[in-house]
């Protein structure tokens, strides 16, 4: 078992940046593979953001953050972090990381059911 926990989350304008941080809580933290998903509001399913590897050495990004988000791990402080640059208003959601338990060393997954483990969220807004 393992809790994860969001912070850096709140309201910025757009072309603004936000660096979310995901703290998990087992020093087995290099075991995970873990990934950054996003839900918006108004009923709409939680979506793929990006993904790492326990390794820290492959990463995978939905397309609409391409050359605009960074995932990074530090596996010493147990912690994944999401750096959002050139924001949009597009990219208003609540942001949750989430553990992968059964990834190998390099590999990532983007979908949900893959990952065993999530945090609470934590809410990021883009105004226009």
């Amino acid at each position: 078992q393992v809790q994860l926990v969001e912070s850096g989350g709140g309201l910025v304008q757009a072309g603004g940046s936000l660096r979310l941080s995901c703290a998990a809580s087992r020093r087995t933290f290099s075991t995970y593979a873990m990934g950054w998903f996003r839900q918006a509001p108004q009923g709409k399913e939680r979506e793929f953001v990006a993904a790492i590897s326990r390794s820290g050495g492959s990463t995978f990004y939905t397309d609409s953050v391409k050359g605009r988000f960074t995932i990074s791990r530090d596996n010493a402080k147990n912690t994944v972090y999401l750096q959002m640059n050139s924001l949009k208003p597009e990219d208003t959601a609540v942001y949750y990381c989430a553990a992968d338990a059964h990834a190998a060393w390099v590999s990532y997954t983007q979908r949900p059911v893959d990952y065993d483990y999530w945090g609470q969220g934590t809410q990021v807004t883009v105004s226009s």
